[in-house]
């Protein structure tokens, strides 16, 4: 059984994202606010966090900063504060969605239910994959350059995942929106150009010779 933490001051949200999830059998825990999440974290190992931006004390964003320094564990946001600025942001400090309140429970179920059946998917091909000086380790989702890990959320993953099995292709942003989440993803194609954005950042701080190009008036594609 999956187990979510829901994190929101709002005791109504909190009830009703909660409900929810169990009716869909996932093991659910709710925070009020962001002060025990990550110790709770340690303790109970959950396999995704939905996560309220506004909150007292810690906010959402600081929060996710706080988590990203030790997991890559799934996060999605909600947020009343439904400025561009946040999304960006959010999706920046490593949140792999999104979502503004009010929004529909069942809209986030599915969220949910294709960012963990993506993260749980066996790979066909266990093969590691070596693009100029990193491997990818398909088996375990893990890439390397010179056996350090470099740590990637899961969107990030998947898209490096993908470039690196389709190198020197060129692809749409909406090829590539459909390829990290998938065709039911309602949400701006821009998210693309985020995800890319801190891929970059990442491979530029480890070193790496691997690029990822801008293919103008297209999208984008990785060199090999």
């Amino acid at each position: 059984m999956k187990h979510i933490f829901v994190v929101d001051d709002e005791k109504n949200i909190r009830e009703l994202i909660s409900m929810y999830l169990k009716k869909e059998g996932y093991k659910v825990t709710i925070f009020s606010n962001g002060e025990n999440v990550i110790s709770e974290m340690n303790r109970l190992k959950p396999d995704l966090i939905v996560l309220d931006i506004m909150m007292e004390g810690i906010d959402g964003l600081d929060l996710c900063k706080e988590i990203r320094k030790n997991s890559e564990i799934p996060i999605i946001f909600v947020s009343a504060r439904g400025e561009e600025f946040d999304r960006i942001l959010g999706l920046e400090l490593g949140a792999d969605d999104y979502l503004s309140k009010p929004f529909s429970p069942r809209e986030l179920v599915v969220r949910i239910k294709t960012i963990l059946r993506r993260l749980n998917k066996t790979n066909i091909n266990s093969n590691d994959i070596k693009v100029k000086d990193i491997v990818i380790c398909t088996d375990r989702r893990v890439v390397n350059k010179d056996d350090n890990e470099i740590k990637f959320t899961t969107k990030e993953y998947e898209l490096i995942e993908f470039f690196s099995k389709n190198i020197n292709m060129p692809f749409t942003r909406e090829t590539l929106i459909n390829k990290v989440w998938g065709y039911d993803y309602i949400g701006d194609e821009r998210a693309i150009d985020d995800l890319v954005k801190r891929l970059r950042k990442k491979l530029k701080d480890a070193d790496s010779e691997v690029q990822i190009t801008t293919v103008w008036g297209y999208g984008y594609r990785m060199d090999g």
